[in-house]
């Protein structure tokens, strides 16, 4: 199992000094990161990616509202190979025709993509799990209008806080899901209360495996109370741990 942070976890580092957050993230342990707002930050984070040996095999940026060109352009500098829009308002999945829309655009900046050789998914939040169509929750109800080429990063957390069970949900979306994210807490929208994985009420584990096409587990804090190095140092801990011991038990 490979695991990665999300950059958008040490926000306030980042904004202080770029070079330096890198560099801790590499000493606790990561060897992949998803970084986010990565067009304004090309240059410098390219440098300090390869100063640490780290690889970014995913990263967030604005497909639905953004230049594409540019995304991909600056992708492909820093070596992402998937793309993932992180966010589409609530107002957006209350009905099917508002689905099927941004369906259509995930489907168009995928064609877009793939003339750069790179893939483009979409990560939810907690309305896309909240809201059902025809049966089904928004974010299944996207799946089936999806072209098979966009792939599916589930926010394992929000699926929960959303009211779904998450091992339920990944199971039913199969293998359009190739990137989760990580992340524990007491299942509310309070970001301060989250936690390090295995702290929480996600079944971490059971949902990790619940993912059968995984490529990449990315551990995620929206927010934190505590010292963030210290919860993500906690997670990958806790992450390594499981995977030692699961791989003992094979």
């Amino acid at each position: 199992m490979s695991y990665s942070l999300q950059l958008y976890t040490l926000r306030n580092a980042i904004a202080e000094d770029l070079p330096g957050t890198i560099k801790k993230v590499a000493e606790i342990g990561f060897t992949q990161v998803e970084p986010y707002n990565f067009v304004a930050t090309a240059k410098e984070l390219g440098a300090a990616l390869k100063e640490n040996g780290l690889t970014a095999p995913s990263g967030h940026a604005p497909l639905l509202s953004q230049d594409q060109d540019e995304i991909f352009t600056a992708a492909k500098e820093l070596g992402i190979s998937t793309v993932i829009d992180p966010y589409s308002p609530a107002d957006k999945w209350q009905n099917a025709e508002d689905i099927q829309a941004t369906a259509a655009k995930l489907n168009d900046a995928a064609r877009k993509g793939a003339e750069y050789g790179i893939t483009v998914g979409y990560h939810n939040h907690e309305w896309e799990l909240e809201s059902t169509v025809e049966g089904l929750t928004a974010l299944e109800y996207l799946a089936e209008h999806l072209d098979p080429a966009v792939i599916l990063e589930v926010d394992t957390y929000w699926v929960a806080v959303g009211g779904q069970d998450p091992v339920d949900i990944l199971t039913k979306l199969g293998d359009r899901v190739k990137f989760i994210h990580i992340k524990d807490g007491p299942l509310n929208k309070d970001t301060k209360a989250q936690q390090p994985a295995g702290q929480g009420q996600v079944p971490v584990l059971d949902v990790i495996a619940a993912a059968k096409s995984l490529d990449v587990g990315v551990v995620e804090f929206d927010d934190y109370s505590g010292d963030i190095f210290d919860g993500i140092t906690q997670s990958l801990a806790f992450l390594n741990n499981s995977t030692a011991t699961e791989g003992a038990k094979a």
